[in-house]
């Protein structure tokens, strides 16, 4: 991880999800909080930082909260890791979790999770019939494996206000990642039929997620990491 001032971070991926193979990078995922003092400024802090071999992915503490409101899935995961997954868990990271389900919408959940699936079944399609080289191939698996979690998952945080990031059954996942593979119209009706489970199902969530808990908690993170190195305090 690049920056100072990490909250939470944790494994991700395909090692969270059960779907890892030989050879599967691990993917880690985490928020940071910049010092209060570079908003102060011009510009403001960098937002994201991104590493690769390894990958590792980290948010400000306000960018995550953004993308979180917004029913981003990838940054929605960090707040429902398994215990175990998680490498840095401070007491801010931990307040944070505390207040995960008030993050969440109906409309927002729904459409980030199937806005994403819908994005993987169109890479699929477009690759054509299956006859592509070897690489392509296992590509086109690893989207069908993640177009199936996406919509499983949605479903299950849009229906029960939770979310479990470990598939039940991660062969099963293989199996249609090859299936898909061979021939990307696998993947329509399984999507087709989440679309009308999302339609027929009333959700548990809101309309809006509450946006106070987080602007709460973002004030006492700011107020954590602030500091007076080279300032100045004006006389009387």
């Amino acid at each position: 991880m690049t920056a100072e001032n990490i909250l939470l971070s944790g494994i991700v991926g395909s090692t969270a999800y059960g779907l890892a193979r030989a050879g599967s990078d691990v993917d880690r995922l985490g928020m940071f909080a910049a010092p209060t003092e570079d908003f102060h400024g011009l510009r403001g802090p960098k937002e994201t930082h991104v590493t690769t071999k390894p990958d590792n992915t980290l948010h400000e503490a306000a960018k995550w909260c953004r993308l979180a409101l917004s029913g981003n899935p990838t940054v929605t995961e960090l707040v429902w890791l398994p215990d175990e997954l998680y490498e840095v868990r401070t007491p801010l990271g931990d307040e944070l979790i505390g207040i995960r389900t008030t993050l969440l919408s109906a409309k927002r959940v729904r459409d980030a999770y199937l806005g994403y699936a819908t994005q993987q079944f169109k890479r699929l399609y477009d690759r054509g019939d299956g006859s592509s080289s070897a690489d392509t191939r296992k590509r086109t698996a690893k989207h069908a494996r993640h177009l199936r979690r996406l919509c499983h998952q949605g479903f299950e945080l849009y229906a029960t206000g939770a979310l479990t990031i470990r598939v039940e059954d991660p062969d099963d996942y293989h199996r249609f990642g090859e299936q898909v593979a061979a021939d990307a119209m696998v993947a329509l009706p399984l999507l087709q039929r989440y679309e009308a489970a999302f339609d027929e199902t009333r959700s548990v969530l809101p309309d809006q997620p509450d946006e106070a808990p987080a602007e709460a908690w973002l004030r006492r993170v700011r107020a954590a990491h602030y500091t007076r190195s080279g300032y100045a305090r004006p006389g009387p």
